[in-house]
């Protein structure tokens, strides 16, 4: 049995301004779901994934403005809203499309738990942005009135951030693999999972965090025995020496090169770097293929005939 993880970000159903309505999300979600049965026909079987950054981030805010009327929910249950939201819509979008074209699959959303570590220097360094953008005067009265900590994101304005730990395990990976058994399209770790702790006897507790949806992917494929992890990305290709006159875009690469490239610095950790480091860890967890492109792309690169490759 042949398993692909798809990841989608938390941008590929909503603006990166954050303020798409549902029914505007859910139109992309229509969009983004009809590429899934082209995987069908190559045979695979499909757990997709997705961020939430800028779901999670409306979501904050919608809380912290009642705050002073209706106590907030904290940082990992609302992972867990925006998981089960999300899930709902994406869920929906293909059972509709799947009876649409009489494809006989049946989808379930999971509201997964992904297990971090407390101490995780992402802890102490708050680097994942979530929520809209701000105009610096902006950013620094949410800091003074929110205690939010604020960073410049790629030049586009200031936003959120609180930290983001690195995956170590997936509490509901079996529930999973079991699921995909019965033929069931799954939708799990959305939104890069919700954060927990596990203590020593094994007792699991929320964290206050986000996990990168792309590291989170890569966990899901690897545990889970997955053959491809196909990254959904803004732009169809990656490349080196990216917006300088030497920009080069890659149709594939090896896993040596992926690796000299990041090392290289070619791969920033606020853009691209999070999908090679991704790219990286699955393959050399036993992956086959991880392919990176746009939402366009990806009949033509799970073809071989365009994104980017990267293969053992």
């Amino acid at each position: 049995m042949k398993i692909a993880v798809v990841a989608f970000g938390g941008n590929a159903l909503m603006e990166s301004g954050g303020k798409s309505s549902y029914f505007e999300q859910a139109m992309k979600a229509e969009k983004m779901c009809g590429q899934i049965p082209k995987l069908f026909d190559l045979g695979y079987e499909v757990v997709i994934t997705h961020g939430n950054g800028p779901q999670v981030g409306n979501l904050l805010m919608q809380q912290e403005s009642l705050a002073d009327t209706i106590p907030p929910m904290s940082l990992d249950v609302c992972d867990a809203m925006t998981q089960g939201q999300m899930g709902y819509m994406i869920e929906q979008t293909l059972r509709n499309n799947f009876t649409k074209k009489g494809i006989k699959k049946s989808v379930i959303t999971l509201v997964t738990q992904v297990v971090v570590s407390e101490d995780d220097p992402a802890f102490r360094n708050p680097t994942k942005f979530i929520g809209p953008f701000f105009k610096k005067d902006e950013s620094i009265e949410l800091e003074k009135e929110r205690s939010w900590q604020m960073k410049e994101d790629s030049g586009r304005g200031w936003r959120r951030v609180v930290p983001s730990p690195r995956p170590i395990d997936i509490v509901e990976k079996d529930e999973i693999r079991e699921m995909i058994n019965r033929n069931y399209v799954v939708i799990a770790c959305g939104g890069g999972g919700i954060p927990v702790l596990r203590d020593k006897k094994g007792r699991l507790k929320g964290a206050a965090a986000v996990i990168d949806k792309d590291f989170a992917a890569e966990r899901l494929a690897s545990l889970i025995g997955a053959e491809m992890l196909l990254l959904i990305t803004p732009v169809k290709q990656v490349a080196i020496f990216y917006g300088t006159s030497k920009q080069r875009n890659l149709k594939s690469m090896t896993l040596k090169e992926a690796k000299r490239y990041f090392a290289e610095g070619h791969f920033p950790p606020g853009s691209m770097g999070p999908k090679i480091e991704a790219a990286i860890k699955f393959l050399d967890s036993g992956g086959k293929r991880t392919i990176i492109t746009s939402l366009e792309g990806i009949d033509a690169a799970i073809k071989g005939e365009g994104g980017t490759e990267i293969i053992p």
